[in-house]
């Protein structure tokens, strides 16, 4: 690995939630092809895995993502659009992979996330952040338009005057603003979002697992759907889901007032 790159480490951690760190010191984490490719790869097997009930994004040495390396992006101005393509195509996959992924996917934001690396967050299905930390969506400050999908994740879940001031003007936005705006759920202590962001994943990891993946689909089709589309896929689901095994000990388990013990696989 080039002393540059950034590299994508994975760990297990409780047996049941894959860690995932970005370790790039020199250019504060910042992505490309190679981490795009390794990040879909992480995600897309965690999500074929039963054993896995979460996973957990997250950047080393008190940062998330800067985003994409300014220096390969000035490079790239040399390359034809066929080459060009071919990253952001990379990119699109990991995007999309996370948001397809059945398994919840969660980031832990410590210090902050610029350009890409807020797309990247804001892919994830929740967001914790430290109070410090701030988000940049930079792109117009060297000339560029953002990428990776953050116009749609920033106008889905902010006003369009908040995400014309993050993407118009390139202006860091706090956690904190960000938290009461909706787009962050938890906010912390400087230094301990992996802890915050684990304790989410715990509490994934002990919910029902294929449950939780039907929600996550239902969650992404209820913007486009119209309200009697939604209410037949969600008919049609509680309906299948009532008689599966994990309906069968979470209803047990309620009337017998005890916390349900979900399958693991």
């Amino acid at each position: 690995m080039h002393e540059n790159e950034t590299a994508v480490r994975s760990e297990i951690i409780d047996g049941n939630i894959r860690l995932v760190t970005l370790d790039g010191p020199r250019t504060r984490n910042s992505i490309g092809r190679a981490q795009y490719e390794a990040l879909r790869a992480i995600i897309v097997d965690a999500g074929n895995d039963a054993a896995i009930r979460a996973v957990v994004l997250t950047g080393a040495g008190g940062f998330f993502s800067s985003g994409g390396n300014v220096g390969a992006l000035q490079e790239s101005r040399s390359q034809n659009l066929s080459e060009v393509s071919r990253n952001t195509d990379a990119l699109a996959a990991m995007i999309l992979a996370i948001r397809n992924c059945p398994t919840p996917v969660i980031a832990a934001v410590e210090g902050g996330a610029a350009g890409l690396g807020v797309s990247l967050a804001l892919a994830c299905d929740m967001v914790v952040a430290s109070n410090a930390a701030r988000f940049t969506v930079a792109y117009v400050k060297i000339g560029l338009t953002p990428d990776g999908g953050a116009t749609h994740f920033l106008t889905d879940s902010l006003p369009r005057q908040l995400v014309s001031e993050l993407c118009m003007l390139g202006r860091p936005v706090s956690a904190a603003r960000l938290h009461a705006a909706g787009a962050v759920n938890t906010l912390c202590e400087d230094g301990h979002a992996i802890e915050a962001a684990l304790d989410l994943a715990r509490a994934c990891a002990t919910g029902a697992r294929e449950a939780i993946a039907v929600i996550k689909t239902e969650i992404a089709s209820a913007r486009e759907n119209q309200l009697a589309e939604q209410i037949d896929l969600e008919g049609r689901n509680i309906n299948k889901a009532r008689y599966g095994r994990e309906a069968a000990e979470g209803l047990q388990a309620f009337l017998e007032k005890r916390k349900p013990d979900f399958p693991n696989r």
